[in-house]
């Protein structure tokens, strides 16, 4: 029969139990980093970690579990509410009395709503409960700003190839937690495949080596041979199988998955600020490259087309009014053909940005006519280029004295400003 931690995924299976099996981070929990005491002396303000999948974040939770001797409440905040909130409150003062802190770790923090935070927060506040967050999203955007500023915020980053290349080292030669009891055949070119695809996420790295495992041939054959089990001979036998893991295996046990695009969070945002920012830098090739990112990751081509057409006029604007046709033409050939054939004309027309001379005269023109509006507010029209449709308005003044251009071959001078605006300057001249 197959025991419960069997029967768990690879990566949850292989979660570090120590800060010595703990690899990344090394800037928040390296030695003689205040975290790593603050572990070790079991003194935990509350904190969130924030940053990309697989970076550390839930791991990290589960070692302070088992560093500290403080009573830990795990929930994710996707399955749980305020009930659950005030159950652990409870249990928190029960623990005050028996003179032991509660630690209160709660993944995907940014997942429960403003009135939920606020709940919490009094007892983060008073020191009842030691929050431990996890999120991928901006805590600036997700969590109130009083739960905030009562919270260390470390900031995690992704792993790199070596580092995810040693998380798979490791889950392939641990016999008990492991892949370490199976006859795994894998070089490091693979190794690197997996570790380069999986984008700094441990967890996809180890998903995808478990999957490519338990899906090769090799395992099916062992798979064979222990159904038909009746002898050690051919126990051993099934030991003996190989089990042979190529690039193209785990390649197709990626698929497209790899690429980490969530169109609703943060690296959406990056990564259309990359692609702008490389646009008005001038760097067409990176912004080809920020464009595929997009693009191969499924973004909806119409999204980008619309900021090419707000970038034709922010950055481009006066200095080629090409610009903004190219930028609508390509959102209209988007709409016509759809993906995949329209990668190539959103390319077309991120180059031809990239490439145009630049000017912001118009935004920041406009940018400073707008705030004229905010400070002086409804500022009257002037009378003599209001429009005077009545005999009344007429009588009042409206359209008196008006100089009509063509008839002064455009060269009248006239005052269109309200009269405390007078003479303002936007454009250059």
């Amino acid at each position: 029969m197959e025991s419960e931690n069997e029967n768990k995924p690879l990566a949850d299976r292989m979660r570090p139990e120590s800060l010595d099996d703990f690899f990344g981070q090394e800037e928040i929990v390296g030695e003689g980093k205040l975290l790593r005491q603050a572990i070790k002396a079991d003194r935990l303000p509350s904190m969130i970690f924030w940053r990309p999948p697989g970076s550390g974040k839930t791991s990290l939770a589960f070692i302070i579990a088992k560093q500290t001797k403080s009573e830990f409440k795990q929930m994710s905040a996707v399955s749980c509410g305020l009930k659950d909130l005030r159950d652990i409150v409870k249990e928190a003062k029960e623990n005050v009395r028996l003179g032991k802190k509660t630690i209160f770790f709660l993944d995907e923090i940014h997942r429960w709503n403003k009135s939920q935070q606020d709940a919490l927060l009094p007892y983060v506040e008073k020191g009842l409960i030691t929050l431990i967050g996890t999120t991928t999203e901006n805590p600036s955007f997700e969590v109130i700003g009083a739960l905030l500023s009562r919270c260390q915020i470390f900031v995690l980053k992704q792993l790199n190839k070596e580092q995810i290349s040693k998380i798979i080292k490791k889950a392939l030669n641990n016999r008990e937690r492991g892949l370490g009891n199976l006859n795994i055949k894998i070089d490091e070119k693979v190794i690197d495949v997996i570790a380069q695809m999986s984008n700094g996420d441990a967890r996809k790295a180890l998903n995808v080596l478990e999957y490519a495992v338990l899906t090769s041939p090799g395992f099916e054959h062992i798979k064979s041979i222990a159904r038909k089990e009746t002898s050690g001979a051919q126990k051993n036998k099934s030991k003996g199988a190989v089990i042979n893991i190529t690039v193209d295996i785990v390649k197709e046990a990626f698929q497209k998955s790899h690429l980490l695009y969530d169109k609703d969070g943060e690296e959406h945002y990056n990564i259309i600020s990359a692609l702008h920012k490389s646009m008005r830098g001038s760097d067409a090739n990176a912004a080809l490259y920020w464009l595929a990112r997009m693009v191969e990751a499924g973004e909806d081509p119409l999204y980008v087309a619309r900021r090419l057409v707000r970038f034709a006029s922010e950055d481009i604007g006066l200095a080629n009014s090409r610009a903004l046709e190219q930028a609508v033409a390509a959102y209209q050939a988007c709409h016509f053909i759809g993906v995949p054939e329209c990668n190539v004309i959103l390319a077309q027309a991120v180059v031809y940005m990239a490439k145009c001379k630049k000017s912001n005269e118009l935004y920041t023109a406009y940018t400073k006519a707008a705030q004229d509006v905010r400070e002086y507010g409804n500022l009257p029209v002037p009378l003599h280029i209001r429009n005077a449709p009545t005999q009344l308005m007429k009588d009042l003044g409206y359209g008196k004295d008006y100089k009509y251009s063509p008839n002064y071959d455009y060269k009248e001078e006239q005052e269109y400003f309200p009269e405390k605006l007078k003479g303002k300057k936007y454009l250059k001249e």
